[in-house]
């Protein structure tokens, strides 16, 4: 699963490495970075997609993981289930609406450190027009020099669970269950530097 993403992270403060500067700007690595929602499907299976699209900004400080943010884009247009059909129906006003609302978003307010290598960060989820407050619950997987490339990288996992009536999208709850399930795991990495 390979998500087309030009989501940046700009590192404030990001001493875990020599390889990482202060505001050294990072990019998400499209190839290990996934964006999934799982749900029931009347009771008999547990239904998994995925939005091949991410776009936004990232500001990590590492030192201090309580001051970072991040703001992210989400295309509806890019949902994929691996059913067509089913895609279509959820782009359809149904569902997401994608041409009446046709981006998701995801904007952090406040970050907090809940044991090691675990935060919480709040915010506020736009989805179908519709603001609500969400908190993920990240686990920081790892921080350091990737052995590929030889560049400071980071990575994180996040999941939440959300209703979907809560934004306005109702069509065959609750027998396809209004809690939908999200998770996201992102690796990111300090950029190629051009050579001169």
């Amino acid at each position: 699963m390979h998500m087309s993403m030009t989501h940046t992270i700009a590192l404030a403060a990001a001493p875990y490495s020599s390889a990482v500067c202060a505001a050294e700007t990072d990019v998400i690595d499209a190839n290990h970075t996934q964006v999934e929602f799982t749900y029931s499907h009347l009771g008999f299976s547990h239904i998994t997609g995925r939005f091949d699209k991410v776009e936004g900004d990232f500001l990590f400080d590492a030192k201090d993981p309580t001051k970072s943010s991040i703001q992210v884009n989400i295309p509806i247009s890019s949902i994929n289930t691996g059913v067509a059909d089913l895609d279509e129906d959820f782009r359809s006003d149904g569902f997401f609406d994608a041409e009446k609302c046709p981006t998701a978003t995801f904007q952090s307010s406040t970050v907090i450190s809940t044991g090691k290598d675990k935060l919480s960060v709040s915010g506020d989820l736009t989805i179908h027009g519709v603001t609500k407050p969400v908190t993920l619950d990240v686990s920081v997987n790892k921080i350091g020099v990737h052995p590929l490339g030889g560049r400071a990288a980071a990575g994180f996992d996040a999941t939440a669970t959300i209703k979907r009536t809560d934004f306005g999208i109702a069509k065959y709850a609750p027998n396809v269950s209004d809690e939908v399930q999200l998770h996201i795991s992102m690796e990111a990495m300090v950029p190629k530097q051009p050579k001169k």
